[in-house]
C-alpha cells in the first residue's frame, strides 16, 4: 500500500475526501488544499481516471527534517533514485512551500535536481536530462515547518484540464470547480439542469459527464504514471475499458445551457462535441431577458460576472437585479445556485438565500448561494 496526496482547490478538501472514499481510498485525512489517503496501484490509476475534484495525485516517497540546502540535498540523496529513474528518462522538479532558509522555490527545485543527477552520475556514470513540458518523471517537493516531503506526481498535466475543452470564454470556470459546485449543490442526474449564463459550457458539460457516468480522465492524452518504471499499462487499459463500459447511453433528464453571445455558444458546442455529449446537452443563444424555465422544476446554475475579469464597464448591479427578476418570475418550483465573488452584487438579486457555501474561484473567495424559488 502506498501513501498518496490529492491536491485540491482551497475549501474543497472535505468534498474531495468524500469523492476519494467513494473511489475506494482508505486512511483518508483532509488537510490544507489537499487530502492524504492510502491505497494500491490500481487505486492510484482509478483516482486519476475518475476523480473530478483534484488537480494532482502525488505518491509519497520520503519525508525528512529539512532546514537548509544541505539537509535538502542529503535527504533527497538518501532515496535510491534507480528505483524510479534511469539516465535515459527525463525528469522535472516542482517545489512548493518554504522553510526559513529555503524560501525560493526555484532554488529548492534546482537543489533537488542536483541531488538526483549527482547520485546517478556517481553510480551509473550517466544522468537524466531535465524536460519541463512532459517529463518521464515529475517530482514534487513540499517544504513545511522544517520538514520536506518528496513525492512523484502521477497525474502529469493538472487533472482539471480534462482535455475536452479547446474553446474557452473570457473567464472560464476550472472544470474541477464546476464539478465541485455541482457536487455541493446535491443535484441529481434525474433533475433538469439549466445554466442561463453558460459561457463556453463548463457547468452543463460537467453535469452531462456526471449524469452519463463518464470518467473525466478518458479525455486525457496521458497520465504521468504511464512512463514510470513500474507502470502497469495492462491495468490502466482494463480500467479504461471498464470505465467506457459503465457509461450511460442517455441522460436521465435534460441538460440545457444558454448565453446571449452566439460566439461562446459556438465554443460550448465545440466543447460538447469534444467530450462526446453534443447529442445529449442542448445549447441556445438567448439573452437573459428571453430566458424561461424549460420544465416545471429543476436546478438552475449560473456563474454571473462579478467584476474581476468580466463586466467592469457594465452596470453589474442592474444585471444582478435582472437575474433575480428572471428567477422570481420564470423559475417558480426550481432551485437556483448562483456563484458570486461580490457580496454587494449578490444582494442586488433581491432574493433571500436558503444556504451559502464558501468556495474559492482561484484565489478569489466566493459564495455559492442557494435559492428555493416558490
Amino acid at each position: 500500500m502506498n501513501q498518496y496526496f490529492a491536491t485540491v482547490a482551497r475549501g474543497l478538501e472535505t468534498l474531495a475526501a468524500q469523492e476519494l472514499e467513494q473511489l475506494g481510498a482508505i486512511a483518508i485525512k483532509p488537510g490544507f488544499c489537499g487530502v492524504a489517503f492510502t491505497g494500491d496501484l490500481a487505486l492510484l490509476y482509478r483516482v486519476n481516471l475518475w476523480a473530478r475534484l483534484p488537480f494532482r495525485i502525488l505518491m509519497k516517497l520520503h519525508e525528512f527534517p529539512c532546514q537548509d540546502a544541505e539537509d535538502l540535498y542529503q535527504g533527497v540523496q538518501s532515496i535510491d533514485w534507480s528505483l524510479y529513474l534511469t539516465p535515459d528518462m527525463t525528469l522535472a522538479v516542482n517545489a512548493t512551500g518554504k522553510t526559513k532558509q529555503l524560501n525560493h522555490t526555484h532554488f529548492t527545485a534546482l537543489q533537488v535536481k542536483n541531488a538526483i543527477v549527482d547520485q546517478q552520475q556517481d553510480r551509473l556514470g550517466d544522468r537524466s536530462n531535465v524536460e519541463l513540458q512532459a517529463p518521464d518523471l515529475q517530482i514534487n517537493v513540499h517544504l513545511d515547518q522544517n520538514h520536506c516531503t518528496v513525492s512523484l506526481d502521477s497525474s502529469g498535466e493538472s487533472l482539471h484540464r480534462r482535455g475536452y475543452r479547446p474553446a474557452v470564454g473570457s473567464a472560464p470556470l476550472k472544470e474541477s470547480l464546476a464539478a465541485a459546485l455541482i457536487q455541493l449543490s446535491g443535484w441529481q442526474p434525474e433533475q433538469v439542469f439549466y445554466d442561463p449564463l453558460c459561457g463556453s459550457g463548463t457547468l452543463p458539460l460537467e453535469a452531462s459527464l456526471k449524469a452519463l457516468n463518464v470518467a473525466p480522465g478518458l479525455f486525457r492524452e496521458r497520465f504521468g504514471f504511464e512512463t514510470w518504471l513500474d507502470a502497469d499499462l495492462t491495468l490502466l487499459e482494463d480500467l479504461i475499458q471498464a470505465a467506457e463500459a459503465s457509461q450511460r447511453e442517455q441522460l436521465p433528464a435534460p441538460i440545457w445551457g444558454s448565453d446571449r453571445d452566439p460566439a461562446v455558444i459556438e465554443q460550448a458546442i465545440v466543447n460538447a462535441t469534444h467530450c462526446g455529449v453534443s447529442n445529449h446537452v442542448y445549447f441556445a443563444t438567448l439573452d437573459l431577458s428571453e430566458v424561461a424555465a424549460p420544465a416545471n422544476s429543476g436546478v438552475l446554475f449560473c456563474n454571473p460576472p462579478y467584476g474581476e475579469r468580466l463586466g467592469r464597464e457594465t452596470d453589474l448591479s442592474a444585471f444582478y437585479k435582472r437575474l433575480g427578476d428572471v428567477l422570481k418570475q420564470q423559475f417558480k418550483g426550481w432551485t437556483a445556485f448562483v456563484l458570486s465573488g461580490n457580496k454587494e452584487l449578490s444582494q442586488s438579486i433581491g432574493l433571500r438565500s436558503a444556504q451559502r457555501f464558501p468556495v474559492y474561484n482561484g484565489a478569489l473567495p466566493c459564495q455559492l448561494m442557494k435559492y428555493e424559488l416558490y
